[in-house]
This record gives structure tokens, sequence and C-alpha cells, in this order.
């Protein structure tokens, strides 16, 4: 269990590092950094895929339905990937932040909605509380915070259509990111021909970075698979806070994003919607345990 927390916590901090990352790589256009994202993501994947001799393997589970299922997987995700370093890029941190704050609790009712799952009475309270949040940032500023509701709802789609889908996180992803390859990098050449293509065109750091995306976005995907097979979902749970809230504090304090009054009260109605919900499930996962097993069958 204790290999599984470093895994988590590995997963989680360089997600939340990721601001800085995709911040150094501003100059480039967010649609470039997708594709070069999406090209090296497949390609590492792909490579580690046949190194541990999976190929045939991979091969026998595609389908017409499987094919299906990633293909919209894969859309998602490419929409949360290109408004992630889009927002980094043009100085919407902060907001990205409240993106991945919010994400749980939509989860959770994107379940109710299509998975018919059921809430108990008090954890409808804290999703209200984090509806209140958000449109309190509306009014206040006279606009959507579509930043942080896009992220949120590309990946709990995404989180919705995986939870259905039959592949492993490693075929998954592989699939899914071998599905947008070809437009991707089709895109890349493209930009390359027309002109405004940076790879191989900026310097040698940017070349090194534009490469490595592909490491930086597979790697916490790995760690994170690792960590949930060795650690309860519960710590996940918490263990996943991590990242909005590093970000947030990037935003913050290192690339000096506003935070007025309105944003710290959006926020905090966001905060405690979520401290309520953890609460909640902590105590009614205690007075599970406490029932007898006859009553737990």
């Amino acid at each position: 269990m204790k290999k599984g927390i470093w895994y988590a916590l590995g997963a989680y901090v360089t997600w939340g590092l990721f601001p800085i990352y995709w911040k150094l790589l501003s100059g480039v256009p967010a649609l470039q950094l997708l594709g070069h994202r999406i090209v090296w993501s497949f390609l590492l994947l792909f490579g580690i895929i046949l190194v541990v001799r999976q190929g045939k393997l991979f091969q026998a589970a595609l389908s017409w339905r499987v094919l299906l299922i990633y293909s919209v997987a894969g859309i998602l995700i490419a929409i949360n990937w290109l408004t992630y370093v889009w927002a980094v890029g043009a100085g919407y941190i902060v907001e990205t932040s409240l993106g991945y704050f919010i994400n749980p609790l939509l989860s959770v009712l994107l379940g109710v909605i299509f998975l018919r799952e059921r809430l108990r009475p008090l954890q409808w309270l804290p999703i209200g509380l984090a509806a209140a949040g958000v449109l309190y940032l509306t009014f206040a500023y006279g606009s959507l915070p579509w930043v942080a509701l896009t992220l949120a709802f590309s990946f709990g789609l995404y989180g919705l259509v995986k939870k259905t889908a039959p592949l492993g996180a490693l075929h998954g992803l592989t699939l899914e990111t071998g599905i947008l390859f070809l437009p991707a990098l089709g895109f890349l050449i493209f930009d390359e021909i027309s002109g405004p293509g940076a790879f191989l065109h900026s310097s040698l750091t940017v070349d090194f970075m534009l490469v490595g995306a592909g490491l930086v976005t597979v790697a916490p995907l790995i760690l994170f698979a690792s960590a949930v097979k060795r650690i309860p979902l519960t710590l996940i749970g918490v263990l996943q806070y991590i990242n909005p809230t590093m970000q947030f504090l990037l935003g913050v304090v290192i690339f000096k994003e506003p935070f007025d009054h309105h944003r710290l009260i959006g926020f905090g109605v966001v905060w405690f919607a979520l401290i309520l919900f953890g609460v909640e499930g902590f105590l009614a996962q205690r007075r599970f345990r406490r029932l007898p097993d006859r009553l737990q069958a």
C-alpha cells in the first residue's frame, strides 16, 4: 500500500505542476500543442505495448464497438487537453483549478443521471452548493466560467465513457490516441507546410519539450493506474485534490493571476461543498463498517 501512495502522489504532483510545463510552451499555438501531445503520446504508448509484447492482445481486443467507444473517449480527452493548454497559456490557471475542484462532484451527478446510481440525501447538498458557487461567479463577472466548466464536463464525461469501456488503462489510452493520431499528424504536417509550425523552427528547448509532451502525458497516467490497483479508492479520492490545489497556488502565487473577493466567495463555496462531501462520505463509511456482517450482505 505504501508503494501505491507514492505512485498516487507522483501522479497528482505531476499533474499539479503541469501549468509550469505548458506555460513554458505558451508561444506555441494551442492546437499545435494538442497535436504534439497526441502524436508523441501515441508513439510512446504503442512502443510500450511492443516492448511488453502485448501487440497481439491489443489487436485481438479491437472491434467496431470498441472503436466507437474509444472514439468518443478520444474526442472528449482531446477537448479537455486543448482547453487546458490554451487556458494555461492565456492566463486562466486559477479557473482550470476550479474545473478540477468541481469535477468529482460533477462525476457523481453524471453517475446519477446516466448510470442510475443513488445518492444519500446529504450528498445532494454539496452538489447544490457547488452549483451555487458557479452561479455566483457567473453573476459576479457576467459570464459563465466556461474554462472550468469545459474541463469539468469533458473530463467527467470521459470518465463516464471509460467506466463502461472494456479495455485496460494502457490499451485504452493507446487506442484513444491512436484514433486521433492521423488527424493530429496531418494537422502538424499542414502547419509545417503552410509556415507556422513551431517544431524544429524554435529553440532546441522548445523542440525537446514538444517531444516530451508525450512523456509528461503518459507518465502520470501510468502512475495513477498503478496506484488505483494498490490503494483504496477512498484514499485516491482524498489525494486527487493535490492536483487542483497545486494549480490554484501556482496561478495565484507564482503567475500572479487575479483572485479578488468575488473569486474568493465563489471558490470558497465550492471548497466548502467538497469538504462537506468528503466528511459525509467518511461518516457514511464508518457507519457501514459498524453494521453487522449479515446486514452488509
